[in-house]
């Protein structure tokens, strides 16, 4: 999908009539030559996409910070990429206008867990051996996530690892629009360092088993609770929080 950041970036600055983005669909190398069955394809991969009176926006330009879901997410995982590893845990949770609406918390079946990995997590092979496998895992992972805003600590590597993950499998890729709290904490957040465990302490959040997805997608949710308290009042909808971030 490399015409995904230019359809993005356009539909930032303005809407689109449906002919317009069908045109932008039929003159890039999609996946499939139907423009109907790519943007069914962009929908189930989590763009958020909205279409009404032949027009097509995208949804966090004119969402509310307050209307906005957010999807926190931690994984742990046996290497440094897809390629070479696979996920052993994710951990998520959906936040919405100051409430946890729901959680996602699940061990994946795993083979071998190196040595050092399993210090760092206290995930042992035996832990995992009743888990649901990672195809399994990230089906529901991608009915759980919709099209909601995806939040994570250094975002990069979960975004980059699930979003692998999921065409390993034939399940598309993450289109979702993101934010990474590391860089938001920064535009925020007096401190001298920004990782988890850092913040984590500068903040009081005491949130135990550090390294285990779930209590790390809490303590992130934590972190962006105490960011959005914090936000300039020019920064209101969805798209004006990512550009913030980023900035």
């Amino acid at each position: 999908m490399n015409y995904l950041n230019k359809l993005v970036n356009t539909l930032i600055k303005h809407p689109l009539t449906l002919k317009q983005f069908h045109n932008i669909l039929k003159k890039s190398d999609t996946f499939f030559d139907s423009v109907e069955l790519e943007q069914e394809l962009l929908l189930s991969n989590g763009l958020p996409l909205h279409f009404s009176n032949d027009q097509v926006s995208l949804k966090t330009v004119s969402t509310l910070i307050k209307d906005q879901t957010f999807c926190i997410v931690d994984i742990e995982t046996t290497a440094g990429n897809a390629k070479d590893g696979q996920i052993i845990e994710i951990g998520a949770v959906r936040y919405k206008n100051g409430q946890i609406i729901e959680k996602y918390d699940t061990l994946v079946n795993t083979g071998e867990i190196p040595k050092k990995i399993q210090e760092l997590t206290n995930i042992t092979p035996s832990m995992t051996y009743t888990a649901p496998n990672l195809k399994t895992v990230l089906e529901e992972f991608k009915v759980f996530l919709e099209d909601d805003l995806f939040v994570a600590h250094a975002i990069s590597f979960d975004y980059k690892f699930i979003s692998d993950s999921f065409k390993k499998y034939d399940l598309g890729q993450l289109c979702n629009r993101r934010i990474c709290t590391i860089e938001l904490s920064k535009r925020v957040i007096e401190c001298e360092r920004y990782g988890l465990k850092y913040l984590k302490e500068h903040l009081n959040i005491n949130i135990d088993n550090h390294h285990r997805a779930f209590s790390d997608a809490l303590s992130t949710q934590k972190i962006l609770e105490i960011c959005l308290k914090q936000l300039p009042k020019e920064v209101v909808t969805a798209e004006d929080l990512i550009r913030f971030t980023k900035h």
